[in-house]
């Protein structure tokens, strides 16, 4: 779809969409977003100008379909995969890709630690993938001094960076906002710092001594992010592992050097997104979307969970797609999903499914809450298909098709039960919407109760 899009852009000294939204162009991309978001391309381009909307494309991921992260489109879901040292390689990677589209994700992030080359795993799921991808550039850099980070430079982690920009990553999470002052903030804290990539650069300055590189080198990243236009992501190195640690002083800390950095790139007409926590209880939620509406001047909001509690793991899918509806509602742009198996391992594909759909749920939740325009249409459709007994339309139109048809067919699998006008649970004789009650009934029912009113005022 995009290669004679992006041919047109080569050489350009910065190629990010909202370069060209601040000097009043319309991309194709634009315009492709405007169609899928039933919104005018005039809308998504001021969106775009003054960042509350992202769209990330980079111009070496010619096979992305765009789409658009912000508080004026539809609320996205993102899909973690990732091949580990301990578990899974290439060819599996890929499988989760699939099946993550498949099931609804608008993005996908690769979080690859190892199982196999890592520019390899990297590469083969740019090229599968219709949806933009994001990466965690900070892990690969560790790899690549073998897990030693006092032995890493300032110039490993802008060499990483910009090999997945070439590469065709569309957003990169950068752990810029994490600054030395602020360690000594984490000390009361139940869980301390959860962030793979905080850690690592928080370990690199405590050996060091010195300043977080990926903020001393962040105009750096900016003019690399300029060439290919690769969104910034920034990351909450010190979001919350537990809902005990919610909103404190280093969490929020790092939320104003991250509305700094918003700032900062934007100067530079660099699109952002920025990263929140974590495990937030529900009275929390909503003072913290707001916050970082605040502090970051509305650039879209892209959250893990939130996590409303904590003591249930296998099933931290649900305690998060919670917290990730209600941070929907209030105007977070984009839900990174949470599996069945986050905090005791890594996700399989039946995780990726389960993730997916509970995150899916709650976005559509969202955008109800929010009244979107066609936001309850397929709700509609639905429940007027379930009406007419239309089995198989429900399942069609179902966020899950094969397991609504699975559940059903486990007590009533013949043909013949998918037009029957009952299910297993209340049976043919028990369904109460078997009792219809049509125009002519109903007329005859409102003369009665007329009679029945002129006789109790007489």
């Amino acid at each position: 779809m995009r290669t004679e899009w992006i041919s047109q852009r080569r050489g350009e000294a910065n190629v990010s969409q909202m370069h060209y939204a601040r000097q009043g162009k319309i991309t194709e991309e634009m315009h492709h977003v405007a169609k899928r978001e039933n919104l005018s391309p005039e809308l998504i381009r001021d969106e775009v100008a003054r960042g509350r909307m992202i769209i990330p494309a980079n111009i070496n991921h010619p096979n992305l379909e765009p789409m658009a992260i912000g508080v004026a489109s539809k609320c996205k879901v993102n899909a973690n995969i990732g091949a580990s040292p301990n578990s899974s390689n290439i060819d599996e990677e890929v499988d989760k890709l699939k099946l993550a589209v498949k099931y609804g994700a608008d993005t996908v992030m690769d979080l690859s630690t190892g199982g196999g080359n890592l520019d390899e795993i990297r590469s083969a799921i740019i090229q599968a993938s219709s949806v933009p991808i994001g990466t965690v550039p900070v892990y690969q850099t560790l790899e690549s001094v073998h897990g030693n980070i006092e032995n890493l430079t300032a110039d490993d982690f802008l060499h990483v960076i910009e090999k997945h920009a070439q590469q065709g990553v569309d957003y990169q999470t950068i752990h810029a906002g994490l600054l030395i002052e602020y360690l000594p903030l984490v000390k009361d804290r139940i869980t301390g710092i959860v962030s793979r990539g905080g850690g690592i650069i928080a370990k690199w300055m405590l050996h060091h001594h010195k300043q977080n590189p990926l903020y001393t080198h962040f105009d750096d990243i900016i003019e690399i992010f300029k060439k290919y236009d690769v969104s910034f992501s920034l990351g909450d190195s010190l979001r919350p592992g537990c809902t005990h640690d919610a909103s404190d002083e280093a969490q929020l800390s790092e939320l104003k050097t991250l509305g700094e950095l918003t700032r900062r790139a934007w100067e530079h007409d660099v699109q952002v997104m920025v990263e929140g926590p974590g495990h937030v209880p529900m009275d929390q939620i909503e003072f913290n979307v707001k916050k970082q509406m605040e502090e970051c001047s509305e650039a879209p909001f892209y959250v893990l969970g939130p996590l409303v509690t904590d003591i249930a793991p296998g099933y931290d899918h649900i305690t998060s797609a919670i917290g990730a509806a209600m941070a929907g509602w209030y105007g977070t742009a984009m839900l990174c999903y949470v599996t069945p198996k986050e905090h005791l391992g890594l996700p399989d594909a039946e995780d990726v499914r389960e993730g997916l759909i509970a995150y899916k749920i709650a976005a559509h939740a969202a955008d109800m809450a929010r009244h979107r325009q066609g936001a309850r249409d397929r709700d509609n459709e639905l429940s007027e298909a379930r009406y007419n007994f239309d089995w198989n339309r429900q399942f069609d139109l179902s966020l899950d098709p094969d397991r609504a048809r699975e559940y059903h067919d486990e007590t009533l699998p013949a043909d013949i039960y998918k037009t029957a006008e009952f299910c297993s649970m209340c049976g043919p004789k028990f369904c109460p919407m078997q009792t219809k009650v049509d125009a002519e009934a109903l007329s005859e029912l409102e003369k009665f109760l007329a009679q029945e009113e002129a006789v109790s005022q007489s």
